[in-house]
């Protein structure tokens, strides 16, 4: 048994991939057509870090209620947890496509951690070894 994917709510899907492939490094996987349970164009968007298992479905968002939640998916908290082996690289590159980083990396005892925020603004964690 696995977790195969997370959906992720974006307000459009192309400035979303953007963000995921180019600032983040993770791999485009899907981008299908699809239909909304009401008939609705949609589309089936997932990304991936290379080599991982688990991916994120980027699933925009369809309504007022899910266009409150982009953004705001975990209430304010750290809600998504990005493990890298060379931190300092991974931040470095990060930084320089854009990423907004919250504040400064620290050390803690589970490993080097930086918070960013997403492209809709959701809080994650850089982790590194310490």
């Amino acid at each position: 048994m696995q977790i195969d994917l997370v959906a992720l709510i974006v307000e459009e899907y192309d400035p979303a991939i953007a963000f995921f492939t180019e600032a983040l490094g993770f791999e485009l996987v899907e981008d299908s057509p699809a239909s909304t349970g009401g008939g609705e164009p949609k589309r089936w968007v997932v990304v991936r870090p290379p080599g991982a298992q688990t991916g994120i479905l980027l699933a925009r968002a369809d309504g007022e209620q899910q266009r409150a939640a982009a953004g705001n998916q975990t209430a304010g908290r750290v809600g998504f947890f990005l493990r890298v082996d060379d931190f300092d690289a991974a931040y470095r590159r990060m930084a320089a496509a854009g990423v907004m980083f919250v504040g400064p990396a620290r050390a803690e005892p589970y490993g080097r951690v930086a918070v960013f925020a997403d492209i809709s603004g959701n809080h994650w964690d850089l982790l590194g070894p310490a």
